[in-house]
């Protein structure tokens, strides 16, 4: 059996405790080194066979993958964050539908929550934002045409946006030329969760400005949107006092 685990943000206390279940009766694990926290490493049994994907092919990973069953044994596939997020899982599970190996998937606390948390920041605020798009620049991986940054900054919604740290000048003026005021508010959160943790509020204009400042220039998420200033927003409905809900009678 192989186990598709999302390792969490980055702290290591944030795996899930099935995931982490998982990871302690693990025979052989595979991790995205490039990315997940090493300090997980600590939670696997004695014996266990580690490998880094960071140097592997999918060749390579299936390869480990296919042995190990073929050995009777648990392999535990370690993606960061919530592997459903740029985590190149399909593929893999392609390839051990192909090969008849069962798999499962436990999800996991996605950098895009720890960065919230960071920020003590709501990604959906009445009247401000109810819709969260997350995204990325094309870089040498393409994005299909319709989901352009430009498309997306014509709905004003919040964006979260991965992978993109290094193109920050040219996300801004995307940003801009798709709908979003140059004064927006925007923020950088650098390895959410992290030890190395660091967070910047700043707007669309001064992105590259800020990161440069601080020396950023990968592993940092992008959040774009009125939501960052945390301002202006309507109050729930659903604590108020004077709303009636299937547990609660409003005042009189």
């Amino acid at each position: 059996m192989v186990h598709f685990v999302g390792a969490g943000s980055g702290a290591p206390d944030l795996i899930t405790l099935r995931g982490k279940h998982l990871l302690e009766q693990a025979d052989v694990i595979i991790y995205a080194g490039s990315l997940v926290n090493p300090e997980l490493l600590s939670y696997k049994k004695e014996g266990a066979v580690v490998y880094n994907s960071a140097t592997m092919t999918l060749e390579e990973v299936i390869a480990v993958m296919e042995q190990a069953e073929g050995e009777g044994k648990d392999t535990l596939r370690l993606h960061t964050g919530d592997p459903c997020l740029y985590g190149a899982i399909r593929e893999q599970m392609d390839a051990l539908d192909a090969r008849g190996i069962a798999y499962d998937d436990t999800p996991g606390v996605s950098s895009f929550q720890a960065a919230a948390a960071a920020l003590h920041l709501e990604y959906t605020l009445p009247d401000v934002s109810q819709s969260v798009v997350i995204t990325r620049m094309e870089g040498r991986t393409p994005v299909p045409e319709r989901e352009r940054i430009e498309s997306f900054a014509a709905h004003g919604a919040t964006m979260v946006i991965f992978l993109s740290t290094g193109m920050l000048e040219e996300l801004s003026k995307r940003l801009i030329a798709g709908g979003y005021d140059r004064t927006t508010p925007a923020a950088i959160v650098y390895k959410a969760s992290w030890a190395e943790e660091q967070s910047y509020v700043c707007t669309v204009e001064t992105l590259a400005q800020t990161a440069q400042a601080h020396g950023i220039k990968k592993t940092a998420l992008i959040i774009v949107g009125d939501v960052v200033a945390h301002s202006s927003y309507s109050r729930s409905r659903l604590y108020d006092p004077s709303f009636t809900t299937e547990f609660r009678e409003a005042d009189q």
